[in-house]
């Protein structure tokens, strides 16, 4: 079965007649396989400081042309728009580990998307997150926008993502790992971007599930203390909003639920979903909102 729709109820605005629930389909569903946890269908409450734009593209025979295609319309809608501001996009295509080295498809989103984005995308990228999933369903690609920009947050644990070596392809991945709201405000908002077992640029705790979940909770934790430094207010495992957690094999769950409902964050928000991680030798991707 596909997940409904899990956003946080949270409200942009106490303008509650402009507040309105979002969808990323038409059918209420992301296109990944609900696994277990909150089944509660979730909403943003935007007021008229943010808007989403929502693209979905049938993929070709080449996912470069294919992104670069949905990336360029993405910036023509946007940057145009009353909301000319990229704060956070979720991308979600099939195979996403399929092909070696460069031929990657993962990889290949990354070139792609670099071809189309401007100076603007770059100074720096939002907060982002790329997970694979059914390959019939195309490229989606979901844009959280705002009429001022949000403040990045960078994990002092990890090197940014658009600074990775080349080993990691010809294109580094374009995505901040955080963005904050409303910086400096009595209640700013933290969006962590897709957080994993990774230290510096490498992947840690390979074949080890459990760990690679530890792992990437201590990420999580550095980046709600780079929240705090730049917001002025505690960021909390216990203040999660919504979490999701991404697992690359099924099979993991238990082990991973095992992880994640002792970690402090309310389990009640949390939803676990099948999904592929950027790289292949990750079991388990996470992101959320504080």
């Amino acid at each position: 079965m596909s997940l409904p729709i899990i956003l946080p109820d949270i409200h942009f605005s106490d303008d509650c007649a402009q507040a309105m629930p979002f969808r990323f389909r038409g059918d209420g569903a992301l296109p990944c396989t609900f696994l277990a946890g909150n089944t509660a269908a979730e909403c943003w409450h935007m007021g008229p400081d943010y808007a989403f734009t929502a693209l979905h593209v049938q993929e070709g025979d080449d996912l470069v042309s294919d992104t670069r295609a949905a990336y360029a319309e993405l910036l023509s809608q946007v940057r145009s728009s009353a909301h000319p501001f990229l704060i956070r996009i979720w991308n979600y295509f099939g195979d996403i580990n399929l092909g070696d080295e460069d031929a990657e498809r993962y990889r290949q989103f990354c070139v792609g998307r670099a071809q189309a984005v401007d100076a603007e995308f770059n100074n720096p990228p939002p907060a982002a997150t790329a997970i694979g999933a059914s390959r019939q369903d195309g490229l989606h690609v979901i844009a959280l926008c705002a009429n001022r920009p949000a403040m990045a947050l960078e994990n002092p644990r990890q090197t940014p993502a658009w600074q990775y070596p080349r080993q990691y392809g010809k294109v580094s991945p374009g995505f901040s790992r955080g963005a904050l709201l409303e910086a400096g405000s009595e209640h700013p908002l933290l969006l962590a971007s897709g957080t994993a077992s990774i230290v510096g640029h490498a992947s840690m705790h390979v074949g080890d599930v459990a760990e690679q979940c530890r792992e990437s909770l201590r990420n999580l934790r550095a980046l709600l203390d780079e929240g705090e430094k730049h917001g002025g207010v505690p960021f909390t495992f216990g203040q999660c909003r919504a979490l999701r957690v991404y697992i690359r094999d099924p099979l993991n769950l238990h082990a991973v639920r095992t992880v994640f409902e002792a970690s402090g964050l309310p389990p009640e928000n949390i939803v676990y979903l099948h999904g592929e991680v950027c790289r292949r030798e990750l079991a388990v991707e996470l992101e959320g909102v504080f």
